[in-house]
């Protein structure tokens, strides 16, 4: 690998403008310079001619003091150095070179962390034992530095004198870096700010709450799939987001899970894939498939599923953020999409499980993140396609006979290994909004809706029937009964008694309008 320029110079990389004159370094200088074939990582390193050093949404700019030798020994410390690991990098890395050279690269500095955790990583992804003697002495190191990325407590491996601190298994592992959101995020303590939020709300205000919320939830989760189900299968599916968290999750749950929002299965195969899959369109003229996102294999599901339950299981023990684990094993299931349908509804539900596991309230109160997806649409697509579309250029598929996609190489790295950063950000920011504003806006309703309930009960004696209908058609009508309300449902009131109410409406209800 000698007549490797791993630090070539570039102005345009991969589709980036690079923001000044600079070299490659690290992670993208590897990938470049030996083929690799994966996406890009998010953000690539560049040395700079420039004496500054500053990082912008595609690149991380260092001065000239910090390029690495022109080998690929000194891009990899780099890379683990000032970037983090990439599990996916080092399993193709791994793959493209022989045992024989990770070898010499441990040889030659055999104690230094850095190839200590190139040794473990070989060994831990490969599944191969190198010719290496057993360290007797050195202190311990952490695989991921804390300090970039999210980690567990760890496991410690005396062969290597490194602290497994991986937030998964070798079957699934996406890791999530330590950005200035998430940290912000974490040091907040949203599930506590919650929980005080609520505090001083009546029990029983706050079960009416709960109760539409969740089903709120299920028909925003409905809506997101482009469904519109009917009351009963909504308030069905509600009841089983309800119960997130109280079973165990295994392979049976999910497919009790899928069992809960396919009621008929005339035209699906329920049950885990037994073929390709796909999200996206067909061509309107030859019904061939045009993907926005490829599936795993139906061949590797098992072993995915297996990984993302395992991986599930420790992040619920481990003392990691419930939100990220929460955003690692969700999006980590909808990418993998094991099922032929119902993939996203128990992605979403996959979120409550979680953050129910890891006792994110102490209210008992199932958060809509569903209700906020939905109202964030846009960026809830952006977020998925941010893993997606990178994909596509590296997943070699056929169209079948019945239009489906059938993947013709080995593509099981790509759902276990992965960033799940930018995933993490916006399940972080759907949370933060249905804390201080979707719930929020819930409970101050069902307030000024009983108040309002009060006055009608103390002026009119309405039933609660009745109660309900007039408050939907004033809330339908900015506030006025409507001429047609007037002189069927509500012609037994005189014109002083409309407008009574009408103005004790405004009186309650005019911030919730508008």
């Amino acid at each position: 690998m000698e007549d490797i320029d791993f630090s070539r110079e570039v102005t345009v990389f991969h589709g980036r403008t690079v923001p000044e004159k600079a070299r490659l370094a690290g992670y993208g200088a590897v990938i470049d310079g030996l083929g690799l074939s994966m996406p890009m990582p998010g953000r690539l390193a560049l040395i700079s001619y420039k004496n500054r050093q500053y990082r912008d949404q595609n690149w991380q700019v260092f001065t000239s003091r910090y390029l690495p030798d022109n080998n690929l020994y000194s891009h990899l410390v780099f890379a683990l150095k000032y970037e983090g690991i990439n599990l996916l990098f080092f399993k193709r890395l791994f793959q493209k070179i022989s045992s024989s050279e990770i070898v010499s690269i441990i040889s030659a500095e055999p104690t230094g962390q850095y190839s200590r955790k190139i040794w473990f990583l070989y060994e831990w992804l490969m599944m191969e034992v190198l010719d290496v003697p057993d360290l007797k002495t050195g202190n311990y190191v952490g695989l991921l530095d804390e300090r970039m990325q999210f980690t567990i407590r760890g496991i410690r491996s005396k062969r290597h004198r490194i602290i497994n601190n991986l937030p998964g298994t070798r079957d699934f592992c996406p890791l999530v870096f330590k950005t200035d959101k998430l940290i912000n995020y974490c040091r907040a303590g949203l599930s506590e700010q919650h929980d005080n939020r609520l505090s001083d709300v009546r029990k029983d205000l706050l079960q009416r709450a709960s109760a539409f919320l969740l089903l709120k939830d299920s028909r925003a989760s409905f809506s997101i799939e482009g469904e519109s189900p009917k009351s009963k299968r909504a308030a069905r599916w509600g009841k089983a987001i309800g119960q997130a968290g109280v079973n165990a999750l295994s392979k049976d749950e999910l497919l009790r899970q899928q069992q809960m929002v396919i009621e008929n299965t005339r035209f699906i195969k329920s049950g885990f894939r037994r073929e390709g899959g796909f999200v996206g369109d067909h061509d309107r003229s030859t019904g061939e498939p045009l993907p926005d996102h490829i599936s795993a294999r139906w061949q590797d599901i098992d072993q995915l599923m297996s990984g993302l339950i395992a991986t599930s299981h420790l992040l619920e023990e481990e003392d990691i953020d419930a939100v990220i684990a929460a955003a690692i094993v969700s999006f980590g299931f909808v990418f993998i999409h094991p099922f032929q349908d119902g993939n996203g509804r128990i992605h979403r539900f996959l979120i409550h499980h979680v953050l129910a596991r890891k006792g994110f309230t102490k209210q008992g109160l199932i958060f809509p993140v569903s209700t906020s997806m939905l109202n964030h649409i846009n960026d809830y697509r952006k977020t998925l396609q941010q893993y997606s579309h990178p994909l596509l250029d590296f997943i070699d598929w056929d169209k079948t006979a019945d239009n489906n996609v059938k993947v013709q190489n080995e593509t099981v790295d790509f759902y276990r290994y992965f960033d799940a950063t930018p995933q993490a950000e916006f399940l972080y920011d759907c949370v933060a909004d249905t804390i201080f504003n979707i719930i929020p806006q819930e409970v101050k309703y069902l307030e000024q809706y009983d108040r309002f309930k009060h006055f009608l009960d103390d002026e009119f004696e309405m039933p609660d029937k009745t109660v309900a209908l007039l408050v939907r058609f004033l809330e339908q009508n900015e506030g006025k009964l409507s001429k047609r309300a007037k002189e069927q449902e509500f012609s037994d009131l005189s014109v002083s008694e409309i407008e009574m109410i009408e103005k004790h409406f405004a009186d309650v209800f005019y911030t919730a309008l508008n």
